[in-house]
């Protein structure tokens, strides 16, 4: 069931449905989540099994304001304190070291845990309305993984959730997100920054917020200790049903010219095609990346729900600023 997310009427219905331990399609501005009190093992256990995700990957937990932190990180570094400053509310996650018996289930057992403060007017509403004090039972944040099925592209709009869910599930529609793709999530719990998933944000907008070295990933391991366990961070992930195949502008071309015998084709392109062959779904790529990534998962959509076999994309430009594109289409095509 869709209800209107700016309705008070609908805010009421869905912070109840939450006290209650059940799940909630939620906006917010990167991605529509299947909200659950972070806090209730049991509800957050509803989440694994209705996305079909394994039970050890975390979940973001989703908190009205910095206030809410303390309830869930043991320890906040500084440059943690300066990001969330800088960049709260929005689509920055915050891997922290986890309060002991606080959010198991969420943190998939892990000793970090993921926050994220989101600017979405709908999820702020719903998570102010969980902190009432005069209610019996005060929620301090919500696990929202994004509303879909795991490993599959994620949905940015109420329908795609509905699509994904049925009927039975309580949607508060919030209209098409703003960003179109996962926050940017960095780990504050080894003593500098270091990306785990790139987004809006980026690795130098972090940097110039807390004055220290964004590390990448890979780096974990001369500081000998292993990347945190953190959502979308799976080598294949956000998968259409459709085989994405990601190419150069030239190699896009001359597949098109000699590989048509493989089945319908929808291709997304920023260059131009020339002549166009005829029984190819076309669709031009924004040339700004955050046009590009506003659009991505509806087009991602879009182009399944045309029953294409395969869906040719042309690499993005390698430019930092589409990081969170490139990222997303690299795991998609993984799959």
């Amino acid at each position: 069931m869709i209800l209107p997310g700016d309705a008070p009427e609908s805010i009421a219905a869905a912070a109840h449905c939450l006290r209650l331990g059940g799940l909630l399609g939620l906006p917010t501005e990167t991605v529509y989540g299947l909200a659950a009190n972070a806090d209730d093992d049991a509800a957050v256990a509803q989440i694994f099994k209705a996305k079909g995700r394994p039970a050890d990957h975390p979940l973001i937990v989703h908190v009205a304001d910095v206030g809410a932190v303390a309830h869930y990180a043991s320890d906040v570094p500084e440059f943690a304190r300066q990001l969330m400053q800088a960049f709260w509310p929005g689509p920055l996650t915050l891997i922290l070291p986890r309060r002991s018996g606080i959010a198991n289930a969420t943190a998939g057992g892990n000793p970090t845990i993921g926050l994220r403060c989101p600017s979405h007017p709908v999820a702020q509403a719903v998570l102010n309305a969980l902190r009432d004090t005069a209610m019996p039972l005060c929620v301090w944040g919500l696990a929202a993984p994004s509303a879909n099925q795991f490993g599959r592209v994620s949905p940015t709009t109420a329908a795609h959730v509905q699509g994904e869910f049925g009927d039975e599930l309580l949607i508060l529609d919030g209209g098409a997100c703003d960003v179109g793709i996962e926050s940017t999530i960095i780990d504050c719990s080894r003593g500098q920054p270091v990306l785990l998933r790139p987004g809006a944000i980026s690795p130098e907008q972090v940097q110039a917020v807390c004055g220290l070295k964004v590390l990448a990933k890979e780096a974990l391991q001369t500081l000998d200790a292993p990347a945190p366990k953190a959502s979308g961070t799976l080598e294949s992930h956000y998968a259409p049903r459709a085989q994405v195949r990601l190419m150069e502008a030239g190699a896009l071309q001359a597949a098109l010219r000699d590989e048509l015998n493989q089945g319908c084709v929808a291709v997304w392109h920023r260059s131009p095609m020339g002549s166009l062959v005829a029984g190819v779904l076309y669709q031009r790529m924004p040339s700004d990346p955050v046009t590009a990534a506003r659009q991505l998962f509806a087009i991602l959509r879009a182009f399944d729900l045309h029953g294409v076999a395969q869906i040719w994309v042309e690499a993005p430009p390698t430019a930092s600023e589409w990081d969170g594109v490139r990222d997303r289409l690299q795991r998609a095509a993984a799959s």
